[in-house]
């Protein structure tokens, strides 16, 4: 999920931490508790200073080790002791800290729900795990946690009886709009009337409950971009994926190969200049405007070596002054 929306996520399981005895009976606790479930909502996406890094080592490791389950474990122990340390050892570190734990967990297993995805298996299996069935910024989440959270600090409603009642109901709604998503999927098949033995589908949630992008791969390496609203399936671009030796020798290249490393959809394109190959792989879940934004771009010689390379979200415009920059 986005930033404002584990934000809010953070201050509503403070408020869902009411039931708690321990922490409703001491203002001192609560407090504890508010700021650790503030922290771990935001603790797992600290790896945002990779990049610092380069975008390479951004987009291969954002997402990852800090999503990992041995990392759930080490961000609830660090806040948890931090505010121990503040408070001098005087907080019931079993209460303070299992709320810390489930402001972190749920930060994870929330953005599992996402199309981008986590490492959430990590140290067992790296797969990316993205389950494709809510947007990153879903309006009915952050919503409802906005409204929950300033009738509490208006002091309108027991934080103790309201928030059980807003998680209940936005379980619920994450069970419907699994099932939902699964239903899309299967949903595709019947309704694309160009669909062939071995095509496969993907269903992307979109910012509106009754809109997703849709994404078909082909046997023959090829991806078809559509939309599908309500029962409409509209296509509305294919790309072709080229398998010029250029594309075979880019995939060597530590830039590139940490594009492929976050992404199963990406394809290759590759444009022949005087002085060498450019290849631009492009992640296909991605569409805006016409263009692919999320591209990992190598250029090279005729001798198939790397003279620049970018990796990242960029307009065609920007990209091409980007990779101006790197190459001179």
């Amino acid at each position: 999920m986005d930033t404002g929306t584990h934000l809010v996520m953070g201050i509503g399981l403070a408020g869902l931490a009411m039931v708690d005895p321990v922490v409703a009976a001491n203002p001192a606790v609560h407090t504890a508790v508010l700021i650790g479930t503030i922290a771990g909502s935001q603790a797992p996406d600290l790896d945002n200073v990779l990049r610092l890094r380069g975008n390479a080592c951004y987009i291969r490791n954002h997402r990852g080790l800090s999503h990992s389950l041995p990392a759930v474990l080490i961000w609830t122990a660090a806040i948890t002791g931090l505010l121990q340390l503040i408070y001098r050892g005087s907080l019931p570190w079993l209460h303070v800290g299992g709320w810390v734990l489930l402001a972190v967990c749920v930060h994870v297993f929330t953005d599992l729900f996402n199309t981008y995805g986590t490492q959430a298996m990590r140290p067992f299996n790296e797969k990316w795990i993205s389950w494709n069935i809510i947007h990153i910024f879903d309006p009915v989440i952050f919503t409802s946690h906005i409204i929950a959270i300033l009738l509490w600090a208006g002091g309108l409603v027991n934080p103790a009886e309201l928030f059980p009642i807003l998680y209940t109901l936005l379980t619920l709604y994450f069970v419907w709009r699994t099932v939902t998503a699964r239903r899309t999927v299967r949903l595709l098949e019947s309704l694309d009337k160009h669909h062939r033995k071995g095509d496969s589908y993907i269903a992307i949630p979109t910012i509106s409950l009754s809109i997703w992008n849709v994404v078909k791969h082909s046997e023959d390496q090829s991806f078809h971009i559509g939309i599908l609203r309500g029962r409409s399936l509209s296509w509305l671009d294919s790309v072709k994926c080229s398998t010029h030796m250029a594309v075979e020798k880019s995939k060597s290249d530590p830039a590139i190969r940490s594009f492929l490393y976050f992404t199963s959809f990406a394809c290759a394109d590759v444009k022949e200049h005087g002085w060498g190959y450019e290849v631009r792989w492009s992640d296909v879940r991605y569409r805006h405007r016409k263009q692919y934004p999320f591209v990992g771009v190598l250029l090279m010689n005729k001798q198939f070596e790397t003279v620049g390379s970018y990796v990242g979200w960029l307009s065609d415009d920007r990209l091409s002054k980007r990779l101006r920059m790197d190459t001179y």
